[in-house]
């Protein structure tokens, strides 16, 4: 029976992996992008807060500024996210699994209102895009910095786990994709794939375990 190589593009908790190998899954791992947290002055007197990153989150929290704002209503992208700062005793008003969603409710529902922005150095521009066409106020405060970590792969691998934009990036430094089928945390993460490879499986929820439920479902009736 042939082996599955899967590799994941950043490394996995215990229990994710030992999704994988249950599954009868040969596993792989290497973190091909790092974070940076930035010291930043948490000074804004916008009305909300808007996290689009968990890694946006965790560096707001180290900011010994940060409890000043529990009264701030909180905007975000992901369910991670939302948990992040939910666990930190912040009230999110809205939250999505894509930017883009997020924009359509804040311009239909919040247009009149003004949002600080915390990001990392790599982020899109669909918010700040989207808010500079619709006049509505931001402050963009840099987070954290996403640091791309290459690695070169020389076993055969059969499918990859990416996660972000840059961990695609960062992957194609040192590699290329060819027959791989490519398992993506989402849509923004696929289009960076776009006239690379078709051979891509997008999960239906943006976690990290969705894209393994995704690979694991992928390879059942091979294995």
């Amino acid at each position: 029976m042939e082996v599955i190589r899967i590799l994941s593009t950043k490394k996995l908790l215990v229990n994710q992996k030992q999704y994988l190998l249950n599954a009868g899954l040969s596993v792989l791992e290497a973190d091909f992008i790092g974070i940076e947290h930035v010291a930043f002055n948490l000074s804004t007197t916008r009305q909300n807060l808007l996290f689009t990153s968990q890694n946006a989150v965790k560096s707001f929290l180290e900011n010994k500024e940060n409890s000043n704002y529990k009264n701030h209503a909180v905007f975000c992208v992901g369910s991670k996210t939302k948990e992040a700062i939910e666990t930190a005793g912040f009230n999110v008003i809205a939250c999505t699994d894509y930017a883009s969603d997020l924009v359509e409710i804040i311009t239909k529902d919040h247009r009149s209102e003004s949002f600080a922005f915390f990001a990392g150095n790599l982020r899109k521009n669909t918010l700040p895009d989207a808010f500079a066409n619709a006049g509505i106020v931001f402050d963009e405060i840099r987070a954290y910095k996403t640091l791309l970590t290459p690695h070169k792969i020389n076993s055969n691998i059969n499918g990859i786990l990416f996660f972000s934009p840059s961990g695609i990036e960062s992957y194609l430094k040192e590699n290329q994709i060819t027959t791989e089928t490519c398992f993506c945390i989402g849509t923004t993460t696929a289009e960076e794939l776009k006239g690379i490879t078709e051979n891509i499986v997008i999960a239906n929820k943006q976690t990290v375990e969705n894209v393994i439920i995704q690979c694991i479902n992928y390879y059942k009736e091979i294995i």
